[in-house]
């Protein structure tokens, strides 16, 4: 068994939930938090070593943080690695808010870098405030090599609930040809409706692919 610590040999002042409980969360270092969100260890690795090898990546910056990444670590299953991903999605979500707007073409185009070499089709929404500023980024859909389906009621629902102003949709063709298919022309002008109707306006529709984008407002689609 890989070791680093074990909680038990601590006193009992500095074992990390009784030191949450008597002296708050705040008090707890990174690797803390991480002791107390696992809980337990597994019979190839103790707790400890499981904190410490995740602290690591997440030293490395979101990027290098997948489940993927989190399961070939020893001792962590599917279980850990899960409830660690929807944390931070969570906290990606409702608690991390850039208060940078997405004024340009390359400042959306940086939000999309994750979709755009999937050998699936992604679809994505981006929630905007009034100021532009990013609420939420979402994959709606993920479809087939060359096919993804997006209905307006989806693409909307979450949205509304984060009283957008407005969104950006977005999705990847694998295929590597950034142009829009005629399906891709018609969601969006169901979307641009839909928009209307619900006063959430579509800002954007942008296919990527590893090297190149195609934007429907560039190209007087909207």
């Amino acid at each position: 068994m890989t070791r680093t610590r074990r909680i038990h040999q601590l006193p009992l002042s500095e074992r990390p939930r009784e030191k949450m409980q008597s002296r708050g969360v705040q008090a707890l270092s990174d690797f803390e938090l991480l002791e107390v969100f696992i809980g337990n260890g597994s019979a190839s690795a103790d707790v400890g070593y499981i904190a410490r090898q995740i602290q690591r990546l997440l030293d490395k910056g979101g990027t290098a943080l997948s489940y993927e990444k989190l399961t070939s670590i020893t001792g962590v299953n599917v279980a850990i690695a899960s409830k660690i991903m929807c944390a931070l999605e969570l906290a990606r979500r409702h608690l991390v808010r850039d208060s940078t707007p997405l004024l340009t073409q390359q400042d959306i185009l940086v939000r999309l870098d994750p979709i755009r070499a999937k050998q699936q089709e992604h679809f994505v929404v981006l929630s905007l405030d009034g100021g532009q500023r990013l609420i939420a980024q979402r994959t709606i859909t993920i479809g087939t090599l060359d096919t993804v389906i997006a209905h307006p009621r989806e693409v909307f629902a979450d949205p509304i609930a984060d009283r957008a102003a407005s969104i950006i949709v977005a999705h990847n063709h694998p295929s590597g040809d950034a142009l829009p298919s005629q399906r891709d022309i018609s969601l969006t002008q169901q979307f641009v409706a839909a928009g209307q109707l619900l006063g959430i306006v579509l800002r954007d529709h942008i296919i990527v692919t590893k090297t190149a984008h195609f934007s429907c407002r560039q190209h007087h689609m909207l």
